[in-house]
Order: C-alpha cells, then structure tokens, then sequence
C-alpha cells in the first residue's frame, strides 16, 4: 500500500506528490540541484493515432528510459499525462547535462514502431529557490520556451 501510494500507478515512477517531498527536501537541507520538466511531444496524436493501448505503452516506455537514465542523479517522476519531473540532487555541468539530454532524445527517438516519439525539456539549473512553487514555476517557463523552440529539443537556464 505504501508503495502504491507513492508511485503512478501507469508508470511505477514517483508521483506529483512524492516528486514535491524529493523536492523540498532538497530545498530544506539548501543543496544546489537541476530541476528537469520534460513533456511528450504531440502525445495525442500517438492516442488518436494508434490508440490509448499505444498510447500507454509509450508512457510505460518513456518512464522506464527516463528512470534508467536518472534515477542514478535523483527523483524521477510523473507528475500527470504526458508530464514527468527529474529532481537532479546534485550539481552538474552545462556540458554533462547536455550530453545527457542529448542520449535521452537518442533512446526514446524508437519507442514506438508507427511514430517517432520526441519530447520537450525544460532544465532548471538552481540555487536554495525560495519556494516548490517558484522552482515549479521557472522550470516549467523553460519547457514552454522549449516547446515554443520547435519541440524536440531541450533549453538549460
């Protein structure tokens, strides 16, 4: 029950909730970290397209990349739809964090046989923010300018 409670139930990753405890726990103890919002590109039309069944295979699958690649930094979770959060608990370079968005966007590209799969990322490079709020806030500003970029693609602030 108490692993239910904590994890999507679609994906097994965190959910909202426990990504916001990951969160401020950070904050609290006033580390430094990165913030990552990342979004699925175009997900309806994989729903329309192919079918909710598709459609929740390839969450499933962009979960399952997105913890391989992450977990071993922080928390990774879902935080609703198409939406997942990476609570990164440590610094990290400009150029080690490109090099990561960079293999992400290479493993996810074929997830799906029918459809490229491709993604938005917002990355929120931050030190002691004030509020969960504030650091939701900004991170998610920095994915809308990467999904007004073109989508597919990722912006570091």
């Amino acid at each position: 029950m108490e692993y239910n409670a904590r994890h999507d139930s679609l994906t097994r990753l965190l959910n909202r909730r426990w990504v916001e405890a990951q969160i401020s726990a950070a904050m609290q103890e006033g580390r430094p970290g990165v913030m990552i919002m990342l979004d699925i590109d175009w997900f309806k039309q994989i729903n329309d397209k192919l079918g909710h069944i598709a459609g929740d295979e390839t969450l499933k699958k962009f979960a399952m990349f997105l913890k391989e690649q992450f977990e071993p930094y922080g928390a990774v979770g879902r935080v609703g739809g198409d939406e997942f959060a990476v609570m990164i608990e440590e610094e990290m370079s400009q150029e080690a964090l490109e090099e990561e968005m960079k293999q992400f966007f290479q493993n996810i590209s074929g997830i799906q046989k029918e459809v490229t799969v491709s993604c938005s990322i917002g990355v929120y490079r931050f030190k002691y923010p004030k509020t969960i709020k504030e650091l939701l806030t900004k991170t998610d500003e920095i994915l809308y300018e990467a999904k007004a970029n073109g989508r597919g693609c990722f912006v570091i602030r």
